[in-house]
């Protein structure tokens, strides 16, 4: 049954606006807000903080301190949980506290729920109510990358770029420090916090030696730094492997690599991922099943163009967001953002589902969602 009311509405907002108090802290758990009310009076609220931590609805029956819960509604961004994990199901415990009325704003896609548990709490004789429309769709835009490796077992992959008026990432003579400004690179290093992992080519690896952390205040975790590195030529001696110890590595290898440069990457501590596949975008595939695997839901792309071609070319770019600069380049041999193969017609162009510009500092920042899930 579908909800009817604008204070329903109201609170359900309300759910999903906390649910993103916990980015960048509850990967691989879903981003979730949860709001108790009755007779259009808040109660308690709560959503889930960290990864290991109680879930958004326990929090919030908590806080109610005990109080009754009489005629009172549970608002939650998404459907609750039904099976044990590192915490117990949400079902049995809003069922405990008495509440005789659920609203959800979107489904869970995962095979462990999947409506199990809207039906669970049915059964027990709880008012089901699921959002459509605006709701629902704000609830699964928060978790894009949760519902992308439910469905399909890959991380969801963001790619960033900073770029010239006249679209080039980089000088014919490969120069492109720094075309974004101060700030917008501020707003990247928050984006890197937010992600599960950060990837870059062996280009990019080579030519600037990065560090791939996000050096900003309050980070809760670094982001596993990937390079994908078919003949792993990475330096032993380069800021990313003298930091493996600490921050974890992984190299995305072919099988054309080296044995004895790879053992040599383990010995310092890189996790090695052989990617297969008979050219660079079935590699990408390859590869991002097993960073799936492994419990990365979500990536920032940072180039370069030849990556992030064959990342497009894979069909493996959910959405993008690139700074453009007040600058501009010329130059027919200018490095552009999107290598690869592209497309030969107009027709077969991927058009974005959404498009929002905004100021940052110098900068602007175009963020397109190019997949839904």
């Amino acid at each position: 049954m579908p909800i009817r009311t604008d204070t329903d509405r109201l609170h359900l907002s309300r759910a999903i606006e906390i649910a993103s108090q916990g980015r960048g802290q509850v990967s691989p758990n879903p981003l979730v807000g949860a709001v108790i009310a009755r007779d259009g009076d808040v109660l308690s609220e709560g959503w889930h903080s960290a990864y290991g931590e109680p879930h958004a609805e326990v929090e919030a029956i908590r806080a109610l301190g005990g109080a009754a819960v009489d005629g009172a509604t549970l608002y939650v961004s998404l459907e609750p949980c039904c099976h044990t994990g590192k915490q117990p199901p949400c079902t049995d415990a809003i069922i405990a506290a008495g509440i005789r009325r659920v609203v959800v704003a979107s489904d869970d896609p995962t095979e462990k729920a999947s409506g199990r548990g809207l039906g669970i709490l049915r059964d027990e004789g709880i008012e089901v109510e699921l959002a459509e429309g605006e709701l629902a769709a704000r609830a699964r835009l928060l978790n894009q990358a949760f519902r992308k490796q439910a469905r399909v077992g890959r991380p969801w992959v963001l790619f960033k770029s900073a770029m010239t008026l006249d679209g080039k990432v980089a000088t014919r003579a490969g120069d492109s420090k720094w075309i974004s400004g101060t700030q917008s690179r501020h707003l990247a290093h928050h984006w890197r916090a937010e992600c599960d992992a950060v990837a870059v080519g062996i280009g990019t690896a080579l030519a600037d030696d990065p560090q791939l952390t996000a050096r900003i205040e309050g980070v809760v975790r670094q982001p596993r730094r990937i390079v994908f590195d078919s003949e792993a030529r990475l330096p032993l001696d380069s800021q990313l492997v003298r930091a493996a110890s600490e921050i974890p590595l992984t190299v995305v290898v072919s099988r054309a690599a080296p044995r004895a440069a790879t053992d040599a990457l383990e010995t310092h501590g890189v996790e090695v991922v052989v990617a297969t596949g008979a050219n660079e975008p079935a590699r990408v595939t390859s590869a991002l099943d097993q960073l799936g695997s492994m419990g990365i839901s979500s990536m920032l792309l940072e180039g370069g163009p030849r990556l992030a071609g064959a990342f497009f070319d894979a069909g493996e770019i959910d959405e993008l967001r690139l700074f453009l600069a007040p600058l501009v380049l010329g130059g027919k041999t200018a490095r552009d953002p999107l290598e690869g193969e592209g497309v030969e017609t107009i027709a077969e162009a991927m058009r974005a589902l959404s498009l929002d510009c905004e100021r940052i500092g110098e900068d602007l920042v175009v963020t397109a969602r190019l997949k839904e899930w």
